[in-house]
């Protein structure tokens, strides 16, 4: 439920061109008076420029915040009925996984943790993202689905496919590396991690997070895997890919909710990096070439070993490289 404060920036928002008297404000919220003018002050103090004129009102002048992101004016334009409607902006945070883990039980789903910075940022088999200010967008989103355990495991490869789709739409050639990471120009820009909080039998909720380079130039050891979207050559909004991402995702989690993954499955075969080539799964240090034949419905990786053995692979532990580099 939104507060007096979000409830006064929305209508703020949608009178920018104008005035807004205090009464009109009253009546459009369903709060006293003293209401608004405690809740314009508390706006004031975060940062945003409202101007108070006797006779004629309120009117926004200019939305501030630390990164130039402003929570109140995206979720405006935002075209979702639940995700990303709460989200949690941080200029600087140890790990927005680690903090959607723990609000995460009194959270609403699709509340989103979104960082401009993290200094101890998680990525798969307990590896750090490195998550520098100002080059990125980091974030975690809490879900709470009614699902098999055994399901869960498929909420990465919705967050890779629509994440993909996202970038698709702002004409960067983006594709999938299966299980977790987004891939472009044979580098990787982004990654997924999935956690999930369950009992024997029910899952209390589950933390999808994911970290994607957007304006970083320097890579050091990484630069034969990693890159970023400006690194190469494609111009990008943070929030236009944000606002695209999370309504695609609430599109694909709606209907994988309903027993549907006609979509996500064809996406991720569609943008597929890697099938329908020869690939090396390395397991604990170890590297088998296979052929990559297919993704099946439950999200693993179908191959043809040098047996000519059709196999399952399953995440877990397990990566992908392709024979001549990343992928």
């Amino acid at each position: 439920m939104k507060n007096t404060k979000d409830l006064i920036m929305e209508a703020l928002l949608k009178n920018s061109d104008k005035y807004i008297s205090g009464e009109s404000l009253s009546d459009e919220i369903g709060v006293s008076r003293a209401s608004v003018w405690k809740g314009i002050n508390s706006l004031k103090k975060e940062g945003y420029v409202i101007e108070s004129k006797s006779g004629s009102g309120y009117k926004l002048i200019k939305s501030v915040e630390d990164s130039g992101f402003s929570t109140y004016e995206f979720i405006h334009c935002l075209n979702t009925k639940y995700l990303a409607q709460n989200i949690l902006f941080f200029q600087t945070i140890d790990s927005t996984n680690t903090y959607a883990n723990k609000i995460a039980e009194k959270s609403e789903e699709g509340t989103v943790v979104l960082a401009n910075e993290q200094t101890n940022g998680k990525g798969r088999t307990g590896k750090k993202w490195i998550s520098e200010e100002n080059v990125g967008v980091y974030f975690s989103i809490i879900l709470k689905p009614e699902i098999p355990l055994s399901k869960a495991s498929f909420l990465t490869q919705i967050a890779g496919a629509s994440l993909c789709l996202a970038l698709n739409k702002n004409n960067i050639p983006a594709k999938i590396k299966w299980p977790n990471d987004i891939i472009v120009g044979g580098k990787k820009i982004s990654g997924i991690l999935t956690e999930m909080n369950a009992e024997i039998d029910r899952i209390n909720f589950i933390v999808v997070g994911i970290g994607i380079n957007l304006y970083k130039t320097s890579f050091d050891e990484l630069s034969n895997v990693a890159t970023s979207i400006e690194n190469e050559g494609f111009e990008i909004e943070r929030e236009k890919l944000l606002k695209d991402f999370f309504e695609i995702f609430e599109r694909l989690y709606s209907e994988f909710r309903k027993n549907s993954i006609v979509e996500t499955r064809k996406t991720l075969r569609d943008y597929s990096a890697v099938l329908g080539k020869e690939i090396y799964l390395i397991n604990n240090g170890e590297k088998e070439k296979v052929f990559a034949e297919n993704i099946d419905e439950n999200g693993n990786l179908i191959v043809r070993d040098q047996m000519g053995i059709i196999r399952t692979v399953f995440s877990g532990e397990i990566s992908i490289r392709g024979l001549n580099g990343y992928i």
